[in-house]
Parts: structure tokens; C-alpha cells; sequence
């Protein structure tokens, strides 16, 4: 570990020369990019200093103890030693968190889908649900969101919902509740009070940059048509609402939420920018879990992750195993519990693979 902390320390310094290189200071992206890195080491290399301080200061107290014939010299040697040693096993702890190589798309914007599943229009109901949760959580978090489209359900809800999400670190927190979401409760119409089981799936994506997937505009067909659903007198008369198609992969988008077809256009590429940018991921990530198998699944949409039960007010993780009794705070947005569990055992997993 030692060895990885001084390779760290001597990059940060050479990042710390460059910022200062009038060639790099005149480059704007090549001085984002460095600076970026500069501040992602700079709490590891704070932490590697402490450590060494803390190294230091032990062997001098051991000196103290050994050399040392003063009774009151020797007893606050041997105080603060037992101080130190608690404070440096806490940190070892923390350094090897901070070692934890940093998924680069972590810290992107998202794009959200959310999809009814089984069970009907209790299933576009619970998918109304979950948009809700979500918007109340990126409330908490300060984050702004848009929903871009949405296909809504025949008695509520939705058949389908995407939106965007902005925040510092939003697909890095969010991409944990990608998978099906279960609900278990009595429908409206239910007459007999019969608890249903419904589904939805939720599939958190990585907003992609026009850096990260180089798209050919011609490899694309544009279809515009008039929308459909809820937008006031412009509906049906003016066909603003767009559609993409990406030629060499099949990969479809669309939006008709704005009644400008320019911008109902910018909407639909950036989703269809992040389907190709997903589909690109997926196949690095299907040849990485050959090799490693992570403890916590954060893509794949057809495991069970979660199960809201609505008679009981319970809510259960299954991939933790964790069950809390406040469904209403949770679809109020409080879902921190979860993440912060759920990062945890990933992370403890990637220690243990990587043997830091």
C-alpha cells in the first residue's frame, strides 16, 4: 500500500508543476482535465501524509519509552501512542477506500427510464410512484431533473418515463437502483382487498458526452410526427415531436414533451447518445464480470432488487438483505439508507478482490 501511496504523491506533484505551465494554463481542456485529477488525488495524498506523521510520532514515543527515565514523560508517551495507534488503524481504513480505482462514469449526469412492468395499471401506477421518489430524492440532494418523455398510463402513472438528472456525482449515487422494483398492495380496483404483486424496472444510464460516443449524423434517421397525450392546443397540429434512429445499431429515441421540435430534437439525440454510450458499456462490463464478480449488481434490469410492501409499511433490499419500516418516508425520497449500504458492500467487495 505504501508503495501506491508514494506513486500517488509523486503524480500529484508532477499534476501540481503542470498547473502551473503556461502551455497547459492556455489549454482550457487539457487544464480541466489535469486539474480534475490534481483534486481527486489531493485527499489521498493528504491522507498519506497524515499516516507518515502519524508513523513518525509513534517512533518517537517508542524512544521516549525505551531511553526515557521520566515516569510523566514516559506516561503521556504512552497515552498519546494508544491515541495514535486508534487514529492510524481509522486511517489505513480510509486510505484503502480512497485506493478504490473510481468508476470514471460516476461522476456523470443520468438519464432515468422508468418502465411499467407485471400487473397492469398497478404497475403504471407504482412506476408514477418511483418517479416521485425519485424527484423528492434529487430534491434532498439539491439536484435539478427534467422529465424528457413519458408514455402515461390508462389510469394513471406511467407506462414509460424518462428524465434527466443533474448533480455532481449523480450516476456514481443513482446507478444502484438499476433492476425491478416490486410493489405489494391492494389496488383501487380491487374489490375484494386482495394484495397484487406489480412490477416496474428502472434502468439508470451515464449521460453521455459528445466525447464519449462519436455519433455520424448521417448514420441517423430523423422522423418527426405530431404528439400525443397532454400539451395544451399545439397537440396534433404541429409535428414537433421527433424520433432518431441510429442506423448501425437499431437504437431508438424520441421526445414530444416541448413544442419546439429543435428542442424535442437536442432531447432525443441526447438519449439516443447515452443508449449507444450504455450499449458500449455493457459489452466492457459483460467481459470485466467474466473475470470478477462484484457482491452488488448495478445493471442488470432483470434481477428483484427491491420490494415495497405496502400493508406491512415495509421496504426490503434484497441484495443486502436490509428491511426498514417507513415506506412513506421512502417514497418520499429518503432511499440514503440504502445507497450508502449498497456503496459499502461494493466497496468492501473490491477491497477484498483487489487485496488492498
Amino acid at each position: 500500500m505504501l508503495d501506491k501511496l508514494q506513486a500517488i504523491e509523486i503524480r500529484y506533484k508532477d499534476l501540481e508543476m503542470q498547473l502551473s505551465d503556461p502551455d497547459v494554463v492556455g489549454d482550457l481542456s487539457k487544464f480541466k482535465k489535469i486539474s480534475k485529477e490534481y483534486k481527486d488525488l489531493e485527499p489521498i495524498v493528504k491522507a498519506y501524509h497524515r499516516y507518515v506523521e502519524i508513523q513518525r510520532n509513534l517512533t518517537y514515543n517508542k524512544e521516549i519509552l525505551e531511553t526515557e527515565d521520566d515516569q510523566d514523560l514516559r506516561d503521556m508517551a504512552k497515552e498519546e501512542s494508544a491515541t495514535l495507534e486508534d487514529e492510524l488503524e481509522s486511517l489505513e481504513q480510509d486510505i484503502r477506500q480512497l485506493l478504490i480505482p473510481k468508476d470514471p462514469g460516476d461522476e456523470k449526469n443520468v438519464i432515468l427510464e422508468i418502465r411499467a412492468g407485471t400487473g397492469g395499471d398497478e404497475a403504471s401506477l407504482f412506476a408514477g410512484d418511483l418517479l416521485k421518489m425519485y424527484k423528492k430524492y434529487c430534491d434532498n440532494k439539491g439536484w435539478t431533473y427534467e422529465v424528457i418523455n413519458d408514455n402515461p398510463g390508462t389510469s394513471g402513472g406511467y407506462k414509460e418515463v424518462i428524465m434527466n438528472i443533474e448533480g455532481d456525482g449523480a450516476y456514481g449515487v443513482l446507478k444502484y437502483e438499476s433492476g425491478v422494483h416490486r410493489v405489494q398492495r391492494v389496488p383501487e380496483t380491487e374489490s375484494q382487498g386482495r394484495v397484487h404483486t406489480s412490477a416496474a424496472t428502472v434502468a439508470v444510464l451515464p449521460e453521455a458526452e459528445e466525447v464519449d460516443v462519436e455519433i455520424n449524423m448521417n448514420d441517423i434517421k430523423k422522423d418527426v410526427f405530431r404528439a400525443s397525450g397532454a400539451g395544451g392546443q399545439h397537440v396534433n397540429k404541429t409535428e414537433s415531436a421527433v424520433r432518431l434512429t441510429h442506423l448501425p445499431t437499431g437504437i431508438i429515441a424520441e421526445c414530444q414533451d416541448g413544442r419546439s421540435q429543435i428542442k424535442n430534437f437536442e432531447s432525443a439525440l441526447k438519449v439516443l447518445r447515452t443508449r449507444i454510450y450504455e450499449k458500449a458499456i455493457a459489452e466492457h462490463q459483460e467481459k470485466i464480470a467474466k473475470e470478477r464478480k462484484t457482491l452488488v449488481s448495478t445493471g442488470d434490469r432483470s434481477a428483484k432488487i427491491r420490494t415495497y410492501n405496502w400493508p406491512q409499511g415495509r421496504v426490503t433490499d434484497h441484495r443486502i438483505n436490509l428491511t426498514v419500516y417507513n415506506l412513506e418516508n421512502v417514497i418520499n425520497g429518503e432511499i440514503q439508507e440504502f445507497i450508502d449500504k449498497l456503496i459499502f458492500e461494493e466497496n468492501t467487495e473490491k477491497l477484498r478482490v483487489g487485496g488492498l
